[in-house]
């Protein structure tokens, strides 16, 4: 069987559809390397904020109000563009949002605390806002029985937009510090670099994917709003009917708590504790990105073969195991064997949980359904990022408690993966 067999997609979607899907995923995923993973966020506290004693908890509170926005909104948005067929439109006012907003990020040097935050708060809003409109496209493509190999050839080649970003980024970096030039003057650069490959990227997508879903009926006398939240609402009153999914949505507010960590804090832990310069870490980044392009693509196969909760619990007991490597590593060597590790996890979990949303959605709610899918999503990356900012707070700068206090949300996803009965679950969304 091809790699990319057209078997995987529904009837009448095209190849080259797909290809314009997955191409979000590689414009946006810059956004997650360099702006929130390997620049921005060391940047942030050891340049914007100077290395005090609360830069930490102060990004990881920025972090947290955007999820907090992203919370209180996403929902109805997913319940608005089902009901107009508005996905593409809103992922095109997102993307133009998130790509202004990153590029406003060059304008914040040291001691713009205020500018930085408001910027990074945005540009996170609008990303999530596109990364929720976008996996809500999978299920139109992709066969019920391929959604995991479909959904992970999206990631993997994502990750790849992450490495170009990101090269083109640490390249600059390189010049710049062979010129003597300080972070203040290389990492707005890296802003615009990133912000530009997220705006040309992302027209694939514009020009390829087809907005199939129709405009839903709905009495004449109610704006999109009011029928958007009342929509949610039934949601909400529905999910004993859908209770594999709202216990799925449990399992994924807790391990991607940890995931939000990771890529939040990495860099940041690499250079606090164990003393990684710039250039270190963004090749450590990269080494990651490698790592979590090749288990994206390859565990996507594995799910759709032994199933989705056998694979995201698989890759949750990896997860434990980084942590724990984490933990025990002393020095910059021993710290890529847990950076390997998740890479590898990264790509296959988010791309199994993704999936298996996408399983457990019914047809015609499918935005929606991944708009409470992002709810849940944003809710960890307060739960992980703040526990984490939290522990450093109260401990003095103890970074080696925090990330093991991460693991406990892996342990704790795994625990709860375990009420996620998929065959009942996609019955409900059939039904």
């Amino acid at each position: 069987m091809p790699l990319f067999s057209q078997d995987a997609l529904n009837d009448g979607v095209r190849k080259r559809e797909v290809f314009g899907w997955a191409m979000y995923d590689f414009a946006n995923s810059g956004y997650t390397t360099v702006v929130l993973t390997a620049v921005f966020s060391a940047y942030f506290v050891g340049g914007v904020a100077g290395g005090a004693s609360w830069a930490t908890f102060a990004w990881t509170s920025a972090l947290a109000v955007s999820s907090l926005i992203v919370m209180a909104t996403m929902p109805a948005i997913g319940a608005y563009a089902d009901l107009r067929a508005a996905k593409k439109r809103l992922l095109a006012l997102s993307t133009i949002g998130c790509v202004a907003t990153t590029a406003a990020l060059a304008g914040a040097g040291p001691g713009d605390v205020a500018w930085a935050v408001v910027a990074v708060v945005l540009s996170n809003v609008f990303y999530t806002y596109g990364e929720s409109l976008i996996a809500a496209f999978l299920p139109e493509l992709a066969r019920e029985d391929s959604l995991g190999r479909v959904s992970g050839w999206g990631w993997s080649f994502g990750y790849f937009g992450g490495m170009l970003t990101l090269g083109l980024s640490l390249a600059y970096v390189i010049w710049a510090q062979g010129q003597g030039r300080p972070a203040s003057h290389f990492v707005p650069v890296t802003m615009l670099i990133t912000a530009g490959v997220f705006a040309l990227a992302s027209l694939a997508t514009f020009a390829l994917l087809k907005e199939r879903a129709l405009p839903q009926a709905q009495p004449a006398s109610e704006t999109g709003l009011r029928a958007s939240l009342e929509r949610l609402a039934r949601t909400w009153h529905e999910a004993r009917r859908f209770r594999d999914f709202t216990a799925l949505l449990a399992c994924a507010v807790a391990y991607q708590a940890g995931i939000s960590v990771v890529v939040a804090l990495a860099a940041v832990y690499a250079e606090q504790v164990l003393r990684f310069e710039q250039q270190q870490t963004m090749m450590l980044i990269f080494l990651v990105n490698v790592a979590a392009a090749a288990g994206a693509f390859a565990w996507g196969y594995v799910q759709d073969r032994i199933g989705h909760r056998p694979a995201l619990a698989v890759t949750l007991v990896g997860w434990i195991a980084m942590t724990l490597l984490a933990w025990a590593a002393t020095g910059p060597a021993l710290f890529w064997v847990p950076a390997v590790i998740a890479g590898l996890c990264m790509g296959s979990s988010q791309s199994a949980g993704r999936a298996l949303a996408g399983a457990l959605s019914p047809a015609l709610r499918r935005a929606e359904f991944f708009g409470l899918w992002t709810f849940a999503i944003r809710l960890s990356a307060i739960l992980g990022p703040m526990t984490y900012g939290l522990v450093t707070l109260l401990t003095d700068g103890n970074h080696r408690l925090a990330i093991v206090s991460t693991g406990l949300f892996f342990v704790a996803g795994l625990v709860l993966l375990a009420f996620v009965d998929v065959r009942r679950g996609i019955a409900a969304a059939q039904g």
